[in-house]
């Protein structure tokens, strides 16, 4: 089988993976830093009912990459290279587009903080509920970040290699530890969402005030009916 060219930009990448890898990887970091620093002005702004619009979008794309991710996992395991390969860039083009969804909520909208109203799930518990939610949404953050440049690594081996040539190169051991670290970054990623939205309740960070009842998880305005009352 013949192996790709080593001209044009597809060539460079393929002769220098390491070089661009880290370069994309600065990219993301920088883009991620610019967006939660605010020093990247080019978010559309959003509404408050947008913000929560996009995090239940972004829970949706978070589990649709979950699911590529295993799936592709499912088929290398099986031998299937090429269903492996479109498993693959289905999820990195999902996580792509988690990042641009993200981005866009942090840089033209705000983020939440985790709150434990009464009545809520376990909410006698709130001094365990709390801190087992923060462990988790660290662990989350800290393999996104990690994660990054192993991820890229993969995607950009397998893209530019052909099957053959790919057993000559870091392709399967990188590519396990971005199917771990991808994995349970997700996971904690979508049960820290449910967590947050569905079963218990935020304020937007960095603000006092809560948001109005009609964009508050329903737990939290269940909450502030009885303090009113």
């Amino acid at each position: 089988m013949a192996t790709a060219s080593s001209d044009g930009p597809v060539g460079v990448v393929r002769e220098h993976p390491l070089g661009v890898t880290a370069a994309l990887s600065v990219v993301g970091y920088a883009l991620v830093g610019g967006a939660f620093a605010g020093v990247l002005p080019i978010f559309p702004p959003l509404s408050d009912a947008t913000v929560v619009l996009f995090s239940d979008a972004i829970a949706v794309v978070n589990s649709l990459a979950l699911t590529s991710l295993l799936v592709g996992w499912y088929f290398i395991r099986s031998d299937d290279v090429r269903r492996h390969r479109a498993a693959m860039v289905t999820a990195f083009v999902l996580i792509c587009l988690f990042l641009v969804l993200y981005l866009w909520k942090v840089g033209g909208g705000f983020e939440k903080s985790f709150v434990v109203p009464e009545g809520a799930f376990l909410a006698a518990y709130a001094g365990i509920v709390e801190p087992v939610y923060l462990v988790m949404l660290a662990i989350h953050i800290f393999l996104s970040v990690v994660s990054v440049p192993v991820v890229l690594l993969a995607i950009v081996l397998g893209l530019t290699h052909t099957p053959a040539e790919l057993r000559d190169t870091r392709h399967a051991q990188v590519g396990r530890i971005a199917v771990l670290a991808w994995s349970v970054s997700l996971f904690l990623g979508i049960v820290t969402y449910f967590m947050l939205n569905h079963v218990y309740g935020w304020v937007p960070r960095g603000e006092e005030a809560l948001l109005l009842l009609l964009v508050a998880p329903r737990p939290l305005r269940a909450a502030l009916d009885c303090e009113e009352d």
